[in-house]
């Protein structure tokens, strides 16, 4: 069986999936989420985004099983450092446990260089969104969030985190529990212009 890609040919059925995607919330999933070979084939799609200068701009760090409740305890202890409340201590001590699996996507830029550190972070980007489409391919849902972990330098310490390096996001996949409504959409009229 020839495991190659299929290379510029026509897929209607690609567009009308890409035009079906939409974010399933975390805080509505459950599981089953995807298994050890599931995610790696996920992890190996959001691997193939552009990446100009071929420098692989990002790493994963995976939250799966037990990996989850010890994030939350780490947000919870952070939470009770900066005063929260019992009831916000609780939230955060269960926010990793919301998907059956999470993925960190770590940024991490190269300065110095003749690739733009702009393109190295829309690298990241891309591969959080193609991470998205994968999970939607495979039937799951997923939700490409930061919240304030992401951004919390006692958190990226945690993570092992080095210099160039910050969360792009972490990505929650899962099932949904409850039927995924369409939301707005942009009118295209009005957000695309000819030159």
């Amino acid at each position: 069986m020839n495991n190659e890609p299929a290379l510029n040919k026509a897929s209607p059925k690609t567009l009308d999936f890409l035009l079906s995607r939409r974010s399933g919330t975390a805080k509505a999933m459950t599981g089953p989420g995807p298994d050890e070979a599931e995610l790696r084939r996920i992890l190996q799609a959001a691997a193939r985004v552009p990446d100009h200068g071929k420098l692989f701009p990002w790493r994963f760090v995976v939250f799966g099983g037990d990996g989850r409740a010890r994030m939350g305890a780490l947000l919870a202890r952070l939470a009770a450092e900066d005063g929260a409340k019992e009831k916000s201590i609780a939230l955060e001590k269960a926010r990793f446990l919301r998907a059956p699996v999470v993925v960190g996507v770590i940024s991490r830029v190269q300065p110095g260089i003749k690739i733009p550190e702009w393109e190295q972070m829309l690298s990241a980007g891309a591969v959080c969104q193609t991470m998205l489409i994968a999970a939607h391919a495979l039937g799951y849902v997923a939700n490409w969030l930061t919240e304030w972990c992401a951004y919390d330098a006692r958190v990226a310490s945690a993570l092992g985190l080095q210099a160039g390096e910050r969360i792009a996001g972490f990505v929650y996949i899962g099932t949904s529990a409850v039927k995924l409504e369409e939301r707005p959409r942009p009118d295209m009229n009005e957000i695309v212009t000819w030159f």
